[in-house]
């Protein structure tokens, strides 16, 4: 069985619902998983958007959330995820505001697409002090197990 990573708040490649973004409440929405393989020590979430600043030309990809260290037997995030409802051992990164934890869509043009992406991994990572995204991706390097995504897209008004 494959890793799926879902949520009920949108449909793969559906449109994030507005209380996700900044537009909204932005929150992060509930995620889920499931086929978590064996041998899996953690698992790790990263959420970016390779269409910024603008899709039609896009020059970079903005990172919106960094997790690591997530325990292996959790089945998901809840939505409104803060650092207290982290699992425990879970850690955070950076996001490309230079914070910790969940930053929605925010689109200065055109409708993005927003990548919500986990890995299994066959390591718990050591605490790497709020790494970036590069960080993160070169410490996982050579322990992937498996990886799932799960995309949505997002367009202000």
């Amino acid at each position: 069985m494959p890793m799926i990573i879902t949520t009920p708040s949108f449909r793969h490649d559906g449109d994030i619902p507005a209380r996700h973004t900044c537009d909204g409440l932005n929150i992060s929405p509930m995620l889920e998983w499931s086929g978590v393989p064996d041998g899996t020590k953690s698992l790790s979430l990263i959420v970016d958007d390779p269409d910024a600043p603008d899709p039609e030309s896009p020059r970079m990809t903005w990172v919106h959330w960094v997790v690591y260290n997530i325990t292996p037997d959790s089945n998901g995030l809840p939505e409104t995820f803060t650092v207290d409802g982290l699992p425990s051992g879970s850690m955070l990164g950076l996001n490309d505001w230079h914070r910790t934890g969940y930053q929605g869509p925010c689109p200065p043009i055109g409708k993005h697409r927003y990548y919500f992406k986990l890995y299994a991994l066959d390591i718990v990572l050591p605490d790497m002090n709020s790494p970036t995204k590069s960080v993160l991706e070169k410490a996982m390097k050579g322990h992937i197990l498996t990886r799932s995504e799960l995309m949505g897209r997002y367009q202000r008004k």
